[in-house]
């Protein structure tokens, strides 16, 4: 309970996100077809992603009332860390892909939070998204082999790549018109 977005702020800014990264697909797909194949097993974006990852972790302990674990905030943090450099050092298959499902797993909480007791039913156009999130966090992190694939799918013919840019792009403004229409 640590983050205060309002519903219409995280619907704007998920959808604005969405909307941004898929226009790119749909209008530079050679280059963006290029660095989806490279991604999983890029270490620079493996790096970049895992530090993005361990840095909200450590916010995220630093602040959130723990309970009855309180008193273990220090190992906590200390384990985070600790887990972050062991990552980065043994484990260079797939860094990138189990980091980005680290991502999705912390990104998928605000998400909730901001529909959590809301009344309007298309709150779930964002609910959907952050437990498709929480899956695919979850396969990236466990299964990161799996993103290469669906990737290999995806690019395989441009008009696939295409198709599903050109979803993403519509969900994205979907929730932006949710966003401001609706929350």
């Amino acid at each position: 309970m640590i983050y205060q977005l309002s519903l219409q702020t995280t619907g704007l800014a998920v959808g604005l996100l969405l909307v941004l990264s898929h226009a790119l697909g749909l209008l530079k797909p050679s280059a963006s077809i290029h660095f989806a194949r490279a991604f999983p097993r890029s270490r620079i974006a493996g790096t970049v992603l895992l530090l993005l990852a361990a840095v909200w972790s450590f916010l995220l302990v630093t602040d959130i009332d723990l309970g009855e674990f309180s008193r273990l905030r220090s190992l906590m943090l200390f384990g985070i860390v600790v887990g972050a450099v062991l990552s980065w050092l043994y484990v260079e298959e797939f860094l990138a892909v189990r980091a980005l499902g680290m991502l999705l797993l912390l990104a998928s909480e605000p998400l909730l939070e901001s529909c959590a007791l809301r009344p309007e039913e298309s709150r779930l156009l964002l609910v959907s998204l952050a437990y498709a999130w929480v899956i695919a966090g979850l396969f990236f992190v466990g299964m990161p082999y799996l993103l290469r694939d669906a990737v290999k799918i995806l690019t395989a013919k441009k008009q696939i790549w295409l198709l599903a840019a050109l979803g993403g792009l519509l969900y994205g403004a979907v929730l932006m018109i949710a966003a401001l229409i609706w929350w």
